[in-house]
């Protein structure tokens, strides 16, 4: 039996295994949740360096820091979600996010990633 992204048999490997997530980036999502925000996560990863999966090419600098962007950004699609990144309110008690209103929470996972892919090479031109 293979080891999956959650590490469950029987499941084909991802690009960004969660042993990495846990070890070699040193997240602190479940399993399950890291596996329901690697699919925006490599979305966006894949967007900023026209890759989905580490290249053969890459030597193991590089190939990391592709691995630790993704796991950025899905720390960031854990917390923020998709969608707007804001607060709410219930009755006099209000619970406010320490982002600017307006941001969405690819916003924000696409500032983790690049910063993790910073000075690699590996952003493609279309990226700001």
């Amino acid at each position: 039996m293979s080891e999956g992204p959650t590490g469950a048999a029987d499941v084909s490997p991802a690009p960004v295994s969660y042993a990495f997530y846990q070890d070699g980036y040193g997240g602190v999502l479940s399993a399950a949740d890291f596996s329901e925000v690697m699919p925006a996560a490599m979305r966006m990863v894949g967007s900023l360096t026209g890759a989905r999966s580490v290249h053969e090419g890459w030597d193991e600098d590089r190939a990391d820091a592709w691995r630790r962007a993704v796991c950025a950004a899905a720390d960031a699609f854990a917390e923020y979600g998709e969608g707007r990144v804001g607060g709410f309110s219930i009755g006099e008690f209000s619970v406010t996010n320490y982002r600017d209103d307006g941001t969405t929470g690819a916003e924000v996972a696409r500032e983790v990633a690049l910063a993790e892919l910073a000075g690699t090479g590996l952003c493609w031109s279309g990226a700001r």
